[in-house]
C-alpha cells in the first residue's frame, strides 16, 4: 500500500474520531469535582473530555472560584486538541473579559501559538512541506499576535519564545514574497516582480530574503531595459551579498530564462515558419494589440478632422454657409427655413 493511501486512511480515521459524540458530563458534579476531573483529563492528554468539563464548569458556575481559571485552561485544551479557531476565539474572549488578569499574557501567547501551528496539520508532520510556498495568512496573524504580546508584556515569561518565533515567521513571510516575485518573473510580469522585490528589501531588512529581493529587482529591471535601476540594484547586491548564488565571477546570472514568445507554429517547426516576430523585452501580445487598435482607430479618422486639415475644412464650411445664405429667398428668411 502506498504512503498516500496510508495517509488518507489515517486522516479519515482521525476525522471520524473527532466527529464522534461529545463526552457526557455528570450533572451532579460539584464545581471542585468538575475542575479536578478536567485537570486529570489534561494530565492524561484527554483534551476532548477536558474541553467538555471545562465548558460545563464555566456554564454551571459562571461566578465560581474556578470560572476564570477554567476559561484560561479551555484555551489550552482547544490548542492541544488541534482546534486553532476555537482556541483563538476562546483567547479573544478571555482577553476581552479579563484584560487586567495576572495571566492574560498567557492568553496572548496561546492565541499566537494557535495561529503558528494552524498550517501544520497531520500531513505536515509526516511529509516535508515548504511552508514558504503556502498561504501566509496564519503566519501573518501569528506574527501580529506575538507582537502584541511582546509590546504589551515585554517582561512576560513567554516573551523570549514569542520573539524567537517572530524571527522565524518574519523570515518565512519574506521568503513567501520572493516566491511570488519569481512567479511574476515566469509570467513576464516584470513590473510586479520588481515591486515585490523592492517590498522585501524595504520591509524585511536583516532577513536572508533581502539578497533574493535585490536579485529579483536586477532581473526584472534588466528585462524592462531600465538599465540605470538594474545597475544600481546590482551594485547594491554585489556590495552587500558578494556570495549570492546569482553572482558568478562577479557577473549577474538571471534565474529565469528568457521567455520564448514565439507562436506554437514557430516552435513546432523549429523557427522555419515564423508567424510573428519575437517580442521586444518588456512587451506582451496584449500591449501590442492595444497599440494596433489605437493605430487602426487613428487611421479611421476622416481627413477633414485631422489637425493639419482642420483649417481648410473650416474655410470650406464657412464658404458653403455663405453660399447657402446668399441663395435663400425672403420667404425662407421669414419662416426661419421651415419651408425650404
Amino acid at each position: 500500500m502506498q504512503v498516500k493511501h496510508l495517509l488518507l486512511i489515517a486522516t479519515l480515521a482521525i476525522t471520524a474520531a473527532c466527529s464522534s459524540n461529545k463526552p457526557e458530563v455528570d450533572e451532579n458534579l460539584s464545581e471542585s469535582e468538575l475542575y479536578q476531573q478536567a485537570q486529570e483529563d489534561l494530565d492524561n492528554n484527554s483534551y476532548n473530555n477536558a474541553t467538555a468539563k471545562l465548558k460545563a464548569l464555566e456554564s454551571r458556575y459562571p461566578f465560581g472560584r474556578y470560572a476564570e481559571q477554567a476559561q484560561l485552561e479551555l484555551i489550552y485544551a482547544y490548542y492541544k486538541n488541534v482546534e486553532p479557531e476555537a482556541a483563538k476565539s476562546a483567547a479573544e474572549r478571555f482577553i476581552r473579559l479579563h484584560p487586567q488578569h495576572p495571566n492574560v499574557d498567557y492568553a496572548y501567547y496561546l492565541k499566537g501559538l494557535a495561529s503558528f501551528d494552524q498550517d501544520r496539520g497531520l500531513i505536515a508532520r509526516f511529509v516535508p512541506l515548504d511552508l514558504t510556498k503556502r498561504d501566509p495568512g496564519a503566519a501573518r496573524d501569528s506574527y501580529n499576535e506575538f507582537a502584541q504580546l511582546t509590546s504589551r508584556f515585554p517582561n512576560s515569561r513567554y516573551a523570549p519564545d514569542a520573539k524567537a518565533r517572530m524571527v522565524y515567521l518574519r523570515n518565512l513571510l519574506a521568503a513567501y514574497d520572493i516566491h511570488v516575485a519569481h512567479y511574476y518573473l515566469t509570467r513576464q510580469a516584470y513590473v510586479a516582480a520588481a515591486n515585490r522585490g523592492r517590498y522585501v528589501v524595504e520591509n524585511f531588512q536583516e532577513t536572508p530574503a533581502v539578497a533574493d529581493g535585490l536579485a529579483v529587482m536586477v532581473e526584472a529591471y534588466q528585462r524592462l531595459e531600465l538599465n540605470d535601476l538594474a545597475a544600481t540594484s546590482l551594485e547594491t547586491l554585489k556590495l552587500n551579498y558578494p556570495d549570492h548564488a546569482s553572482l558568478v565571477d562577479g557577473q549577474f546570472v538571471p534565474r529565469e530564462e528568457e521567455a520564448d514568445n514565439r507562436s506554437w507554429l514557430a516552435k513546432a517547426t523549429l523557427g522555419l515558419i515564423e508567424t510573428d516576430a519575437p517580442l521586444p523585452p518588456g512587451e506582451t501580445r496584449a500591449s501590442q494589440d492595444v497599440i494596433r487598435q489605437y493605430e487602426d482607430a487613428q487611421e479611421a479618422i476622416p481627413d477633414e478632422l485631422l489637425p493639419e486639415n482642420q483649417d481648410e475644412a473650416a474655410e470650406d464650411l464657412q464658404s458653403e454657409a455663405e453660399g447657402n445664405s446668399a441663395d435663400r429667398s425672403w420667404f425662407s428668411y421669414m419662416t426661419f427655413g421651415l419651408f425650404d
